[in-house]
């Protein structure tokens, strides 16, 4: 970075340090919201687009495979063009694919602009990590990504409960475009007040083997494997949730779109809360223990929510409450996942911090694509998913594990050796 730039920056942040980190934290919010904000109307869409909820769950799958492949995308370009333009550009494409969304006349035609959205939306979720790595001191980097998690935390309660009002009051339709008014916004205020922080770099290849070189190098790490691929498996049983429980709440439990917010709402604060009890725990446990006893305690939870689902009798209270603990235990899973994936890596932590949320979306996608393939008018399929998803995460950790431990034998004993030739 040159001096005219850190210079800028240093200027900035005395004067607009709060507005830059709602900039950011607005950004990191776009996902989620959109995400979880139609899942009311779920539906509706289905009654007014002649089609059934799991079709209309697919468009979620479009998203996130989008998001997916997005976020593979986003890091090269943000490197090579500078952070503001690939930025701008994206949250273009998003709004345009928003109104898309909202004529969409059949559910093919809202599938693939969701698909478009998710292409341009992501890179609210790759930009503002990089732009806070470039702005701020390494030093202040914690307490405002934790600040930023503040905002994005808050968006799951939110969205549920906001777009429930808007489906009811004014149709599906309008909540897409709430989503490209607000993103327009969001943009004006990158375009005015959100600084350049990197310069483009024509050095920077875009070329595939490069990349993929760097994905590669990424893979044969054992401990990212074994915590990213644990961590994004038992994950997509939230996406197995986000999928399901629209027809499960709302057609089987014949709750309204209103209470269908509320409920989301309360079941993703328990998510969030579990994130905080996290800190307090990593005062007396390493994220290695609480991820191991979480996932088995999550598996549990899934294999008695089954169980009821199963025997018909959990009722609409008690599938609320093993949804509220299946789901809290993702608030631990999500940071001690995440920590001991990005562990290893002092070089190349884009490339691996791309590769886990290109992961997990992807695992996602997949888990939710699997609730609409498996619908058969019961709780059943989400419920399995959830359950399988958390079993099959604990799986992949604990054979993981012992790949890693047995690797930093090896790596000790190497160690010991070249001391002892060392002396000799």
């Amino acid at each position: 970075m040159d001096p005219g730039f850190s210079l800028s920056f240093a200027v900035m942040k005395k004067q607009n340090r709060s507005l830059l980190i709602l900039i950011l934290g607005l950004l990191s919010a776009i996902g989620p919201f959109s995400i979880d904000m139609y899942l009311p109307g779920f539906p509706s869409i289905a009654a007014n687009l002649n089609t059934t909820v799991e079709y209309v769950a697919y468009s979620l799958s479009s998203f996130f495979i989008g998001i997916c492949l997005g976020q593979l995308l986003c890091g090269p370009l943000l490197d090579r063009f500078g952070r503001k333009v690939p930025l701008c550009i994206g949250l273009v494409l998003y709004i345009i694919a928003s109104i898309g969304c909202s004529m969409s006349t059949s559910v093919e035609a809202l599938i693939a602009f969701r698909f478009l959205q998710a292409i341009g939306g992501c890179v609210g979720m790759v930009a503002p990590n990089a732009i806070v790595r470039d702005v701020f001191p390494v030093q202040e980097n914690a307490r405002v990504f934790s600040l930023l998690i503040l905002i994005l935390g808050v968006s799951p309660i939110l969205a549920p409960t906001v777009g429930s009002y808007v489906v009811a009051a004014f149709g599906w339709q309008y909540v897409f475009i709430v989503l490209s008014v607000v993103t327009a916004l969001i943009l004006a205020a990158v375009v005015l007040w959100l600084p350049e922080s990197k310069k483009p770099d024509p050095t920077f290849s875009l070329k595939p083997k490069p990349i993929l070189n760097g994905f590669a190098s990424v893979f044969k790490e054992p401990q990212f494997t074994t915590y990213a691929i644990a961590g994004a498996t038992a994950s997509a049983g939230l996406f197995a949730y986000l999928a399901g429980s629209p027809f499960v709440f709302m057609t089987l439990y014949d709750v309204t779109e209103q209470q269908y917010g509320w409920i989301f709402g309360a079941i993703a604060a328990g998510l969030i809360s579990s994130s905080q009890v996290n800190n307090l725990l990593l005062r007396k446990y390493t994220s290695s223990q609480i991820i191991r006893t979480v996932l088995l305690c999550q598996s549990c939870i899934g294999i008695v929510l089954v169980g009821g689902v199963l025997l018909g009798v959990l009722g609409l209270y008690g599938s609320i409450f093993l949804m509220f603990l299946f789901l809290s235990c993702q608030g631990f899973t999500f940071p001690n996942s995440a920590a001991l994936a990005m562990a290893p890596f002092t070089k190349g932590a884009g490339s691996a911090s791309a590769l886990m949320g290109a992961l997990q979306m992807c695992f996602g996608a997949i888990a939710s694509a699997l609730v609409g393939i498996l619908f058969n008018n019961t709780a059943v399929p989400m419920t399995a998913i959830m359950a399988g998803c958390s079993l099959l995460g604990l799986t992949i950790l604990l054979v993981g594990q012992k790949r890693v431990q047995y690797k930093a034998r090896n790596e000790d004993v190497q160690a010991e050796s070249l001391e002892l030739i060392e002396k000799c």
